[in-house]
């Protein structure tokens, strides 16, 4: 009976950061965009789908030359996490993304084809952390054309929330949510 409120709770949680429209507290992931990619990491200009070394895990990932050619995503701000947090999450995306073969695009790119914008929030309960997050990828105009969801539990560790949170958690979150869009993007662009 004592899990009811904690999943009342979570429930809550995740409804109110995919709902979120606020932009206090956002954080602004766009400049990393323009930065030049991390040494051990691959621009996306590769052709026929030659395999690459991903940043993370160093194995290998066929690019789709369609993705590369036709994609280029701009993080939109971030809402809910720490600067401290957001760090190791924005630079993670951008390698992810560059190592799957999406182009990046900076917040006054004309060329951009989508924009990714996350909310996140954290729930701690019994010394582990849950980060809930929520990405929403939506066309320049402004219409949503696909949501990527999930919860990530961060090791028991000191502190509640955002401070017990350790940068490699965003990272995993990072890697999940850069390989559920590109898998998104090869499937609904063909």
């Amino acid at each position: 009976m004592k899990r009811l409120p904690v999943l009342a709770g979570s429930l809550l949680a995740a409804v109110t950061v995919s709902a979120c429209t606020s932009t206090q507290d956002v954080l602004e992931p766009s400049a990393i965009a323009a930065s030049p990619p991390a040494a051990g990491t691959l621009q996306a200009e590769a052709q026929g789908g030659i395999p690459v070394q991903t940043a993370s895990t160093g194995t290998s990932a066929a690019l789709n030359p369609g993705i590369a050619a036709r994609t280029r995503l701009r993080f939109d701000p971030i809402v809910g996490a720490t600067v401290e947090m957001a760090a190791p999450l924005t630079e993670r995306l951008a390698q992810r993304a560059r190592a799957r073969g999406i182009s990046l695009a900076g917040s006054s790119d004309p060329a951009t084809t989508h924009v990714l914008k996350g909310y996140f929030s954290t729930l701690t309960e019994g010394g582990q952390t849950t980060i809930i997050y929520v990405w929403d990828v939506y066309d320049p105009a402004g219409n949503r054309l696909h949501r990527i969801n999930g919860q990530q539990k961060a090791p028991a560790g000191t502190g509640e929330g955002w401070a017990s949170v350790p940068p490699a958690t965003m990272q995993a979150i990072a890697d999940s949510t850069i390989d559920q869009l590109a898998s998104w993007l090869a499937s609904s662009t063909g």
